[in-house]
């Protein structure tokens, strides 16, 4: 029997610390969590002190029951699951049922050999302010779900849905945006660009119109930008100011969790989970020519600190690469925010000389893309800032004043390694009192906007702003919105669904502290109090549940159950001849039949997109649909008699092929291509930009 023991959350990580540690140590995994409050009871004491009822999770009984031959003889039980809340209430229910007298917690904020072996040299006695943090959080969730979930399936009709703390805060972020949309009455404006050149040679360029007689211009309709046009006829084009600057421009700070998982989602397209799936792959382990490292530092932190170690690394590789000139003069160290958790590092490469070239072989195509987005991020928050050439120029011309702005990169700095290429707007040579020859004036149409829908990345970033959450739960809460179709996917921006305005509807009416975002933002600064022991965790609860339960009382009583009536249709069964229905359902309206149960006949309520089916003899429509899980797909009307169905959106584009339907591919929310939706055809063309407006 192994004389040490270590006790890691996942199999993936065993592997790793395996090829650091010599013979006579025995490393194990407790698969995440071992023990949790019971599924089908509160599992929480209200009366006395909100104690915990905590038991093994069912799956796990066959883990725990190994964990405990394996610890039986151990001399000595490390206990090293995640560096986080978490993770510390992981230990802490292992110390409990494997009965550890002695258990020696240890952190690894990255699992490299150096830091396996610092961590195991200077273990610790399990952190239990971060333990009633954690429990103090799982306690909140549990009775806030476990009251509210039953309330809504009660007054809404449907056992399916759920309330959450968190949870219905975003939803309702997201339920308020779309109103938002939907009330919004966008304004026609105009906008007048004069194309120009210098008379010394000819060097188009374009200025905005921007004033008139000394005061900011408004162009509202056709009509007055048509008599600014006539009275700008002949007019002369006169330089009458000339501003240059130099601006510098700082990189931005290495990544934490939050903007991990918004640029991720704008450059990468990836989803908030999907992100932390890789980023856990990158941190535990993978096999490269030097055996099994973590590729990064522990993916889960709000705190922008770097170690000393990484920073000298950092600007030695800078300097070999670019030269002294791309270095500041002293290593960049980013201010953490107030209130953020600074126990771990920014996410950073554990050895920027692990470059994206050099693991490239060993990691899969999702690995290497976020891989590389981190070290090219550290590496840019090293480096000089970028410098910008700025030209002004204003242009008179009878009382209206343009202005044409140019940006020229006069030194790359970081740019050169974190930035999307861009095109300089390069400006002729102008001088003050020069008259400007004019090539043509353009008019333009333009109506406001409303404000956009949330994508999974800007929900992200509301969330953190409002200090709603922690970066570390914000993709179990968006999949969850989804899960239960209270939000759904369109083009990467998230949709309220009718079930999720009326489940917001009813919380914001009768909870309005559990939907507030100040009430749960504060909520999150007394969960970090615990932690920091400044609050016992049992008060919070108390004064919490003080307030949420008579709300819940008066909540039961006063709020009415919200019947929907069957609707009759103008239509009768295909199946049994019987007048058919419009039903609500977990996922909106719904035609069933009037005889059910004893016929089932139903289908789902579908905008058509006026495109026939392309299926031979079918008189079919091509019409939009959801699956269970709300993700929407293009289908026949004539379901089940045909069954053509197809993700991609169809157009009315024959394929010049085999005369079969085309359908948009899509590219980060934009179409940019059309491909056949005929099996085994593989013509695809793509598309100018201008060209697609149907589904945008």
């Amino acid at each position: 029997m192994s004389k040490k023991v270590i006790i890691v959350e996942s199999p993936a990580k065993t592997k790793t610390l395996k090829s650091f540690l010599k013979d006579g140590w025995k490393v194990t995994a407790s698969m995440g969590h071992i023990r949790d409050l019971p599924e089908r009871s509160l599992g929480v004491d209200l009366v006395n002190g909100f104690t915990p009822k905590f038991v093994i999770i069912s799956k796990k009984r066959q883990v725990v029951k190994k964990l405990k031959e394996e610890v039986k003889d151990a001399k000595e039980v490390y206990l090293a699951s995640d560096p986080d809340r978490e993770g510390e209430a992981i230990a802490w229910h292992l110390a409990q049922v494997l009965n550890l007298k002695n258990p020696l917690r240890v952190e690894f904020n990255e699992i490299t050999k150096s830091a396996v072996l610092e961590g195991l040299a200077h273990p610790r006695s399990i952190d239990m302010n971060r333990v009633y943090s954690q429990h103090a959080r799982r306690i909140l969730d549990r009775i806030v779900g476990y009251k509210l979930s039953p309330l809504l399936w009660e007054k809404l009709g449907f056992k399916t849905l759920s309330a959450g703390r968190v949870q219905s805060v975003a939803l309702r972020l997201l339920c308020e945006r779309e109103r938002e949309i939907q009330s919004f009455v966008p304004e026609e404006y105009w906008t007048i660009t004069a194309r120009l050149t210098s008379k010394r040679e000819y060097f188009p360029f374009e200025a905005l119109l921007i004033g008139r007689n000394g005061e900011k211009i408004k162009i509202n309709n056709e009509e007055e930008a048509n008599h600014i046009l006539q009275v700008l006829g002949g007019a002369e084009y006169r330089v009458i100011g000339v501003k240059k600057q130099e601006r510098r421009r700082n990189p931005p700070p290495p990544f934490i969790t939050s903007t991990l998982q918004q640029d991720a989602s704008n450059r990468l397209g990836f989803t908030p989970a999907r992100t932390m799936r890789i980023a856990q792959q990158l941190y535990e382990g993978i096999e490269i020519d030097e055996g099994t490292v973590g590729l990064i530092t522990y993916m889960r932190t709000d705190s922008v600190r770097i170690a000393e170690s990484a920073l000298q690394e950092a600007r030695e590789f800078l300097k070999q690469i670019y030269g002294k000139e791309y270095l500041p003069p002293q290593p960049r160290r980013f201010k953490v925010k107030e209130g953020a958790q600074d126990a771990h590092e920014a996410i950073r490469p554990t050895s920027v000389f692990r470059t994206p070239e050099r693991v490239a072989p060993y990691l899969t195509f999702d690995q290497l893309k976020l891989y590389t987005l981190i070290w090219r991020r550290f590496l840019a928050s090293q480096m000089k800032e970028a410098i910008l050439d700025l030209t002004s120029v204003d242009i008179q011309a009878k009382g209206f004043l343009f202005r044409a702005n140019g940006s020229v990169v006069k030194f790359p700095g970081f740019l050169s390694m974190y930035e999307e290429k861009r095109e300089d707007i390069v400006l002729p040579s102008l001088e003050e009192g020069e008259v400007l020859e004019l090539i043509e004036l353009i008019p333009s149409q333009h109506f406001t906007q409303p404000p956009p829908r949330y994508t999974e990345a800007s929900l992200v970033k509301a969330l953190e702003q409002k200090g709603i959450g922690r970066p570390s739960t914000y993709a179990v809460i968006i999949q969850t919105l989804l899960d239960r179709y209270y939000v759904v996917r369109e083009n990467k921006q998230l949709v309220p669904t009718e079930m999720g305005f009326r489940v917001n509807e009813l919380l914001v009416e009768n909870f309005p502290d559990i939907v507030d975002v100040s009430f749960t933002a504060k909520m999150e600064e007394e969960l970090d109090d615990i932690e920091r022991g400044i609050l016992r965790w049992d008060f919070v609860l108390e004064k919490f549940y003080d307030a949420f339960s008579q709300t819940l009382k008066r909540a039961l009583q006063s709020i009415e159950k919200q019947e929907r009536e069957d609707k009759p249709l103008e239509e009768r069964c295909p199946l049994c001849g019987a007048p058919l229905v419009l039903k609500f359902g977990r996922y909106g309206e719904f035609v069933s039949c009037s005889n059910f149960p004893n016929c089932k006949y139903k289908r789902s309520i579908t905008s058509s997109l006026g495109i026939p089916c392309p299926m031979e003899g079918c008189e079919g429509e091509i019409v939009e649909k959801r699956t269970k899980k709300g993700r929407v797909f293009y289908g026949c009307s004539n379901y089940p008699k045909c069954k053509f169905a197809s993700w991609l959106r169809p157009t009315e584009r024959r394929c010049p092929r085999c005369g079969f339907l085309l359908g948009e591919k899509l590219s980060k929310g934009k179409v940019v291509g059309l491909v056949c939706l005929r099996e085994g055809c593989d013509y695809q063309e793509a598309v100018e930009r201008e060209e697609v407006t149907a589904s945008e």
